[in-house]
């Protein structure tokens, strides 16, 4: 079954499709940049689906809203595994990193690029994120 929703912002992941990508931009001297920003002389580019962890922490407090777009408060809010995921010759992403115990995370263990509901919105919409999980 196909998730349904709308990205979070434009221009950051492709959507809707079986296998989304992260949509970069690449400037007149080949240098990569996430997310698109649409800069003049930057066109858009596909990303790899999968990479490398290169670093991650724990995010253990609610962060600061804006720009934050969680609808968690300090009551309900729980820890989530956040990272920096090197895309092969291409970019580091900082991401959440979902479907891992911190504990089992390694620097340089594959990941992959996966889709998921942040919150959903007032019209019942759910707005999507993109994340990395670990390959199994």
């Amino acid at each position: 079954m196909a998730m349904e929703g709308r990205p979070l912002a434009d221009n950051v992941f492709t959507w809707p499709g079986a296998d989304p990508a992260l949509i970069g931009g690449v400037d007149g001297r080949g240098r990569i940049r996430f997310p698109f920003m649409g800069r003049p002389g930057e066109r858009p580019v596909e990303l790899a689906r999968q990479g490398t962890l290169w670093s991650w922490t724990v995010q253990r407090f609610l962060p600061k809203q804006p720009p934050y777009l969680g609808r968690e408060t300090k009551a309900d809010f729980q820890p989530f595994a956040l990272g920096y995921v090197e895309l092969p010759g291409q970019v580091r992403v900082e991401t959440r990193l979902v479907d891992c115990v911190p504990e089992d995370l390694r620097i340089g263990m594959p990941m992959r690029l996966t889709i998921r509901p942040l919150f959903r919105d007032e019209q019942g919409c759910d707005l999507l994120m993109y994340a990395f999980r670990p390959v199994a």
